[in-house]
């Protein structure tokens, strides 16, 4: 599979028409670390695409991005991301100020 070109485009695409979905270990790991869906939403939208933390999943055949950024409370945050037909799927999210 190839990786997807202009990264955060196709992740605004998703989240404009509702085409997203969490994991279940992306919902246990925000709940852990007390990281809301707003958030997640949050930096997904004004984050940037830290390219070199990519990786290639060959369980699943895709790759997963990362996108970090800062909350409204100056968290820092990386939340991966992947892509299945139609949908772009929320795999887990980090606080790296932990």
């Amino acid at each position: 599979m190839d990786k997807v070109e202009r990264l955060m485009e196709r992740i605004s695409s998703c989240l404009d028409a509702g085409r997203y979905l969490d994991t279940r270990h992306s919902t246990e790991r925000q709940n852990q670390r007390e990281i809301t869906r707003a958030e997640v939403l949050y930096i997904l939208r004004r984050g940037f695409h830290e390219k070199k933390k990519d990786k290639f999943e060959a369980r699943y055949q895709s790759w997963n991005y990362a996108v970090r950024g800062k909350t409204v409370d100056k968290r820092v945050l990386r939340i991966i991301v992947s892509f299945d037909e139609s949908n772009m799927v929320i795999i887990t999210a980090i606080d790296l100020n932990l």
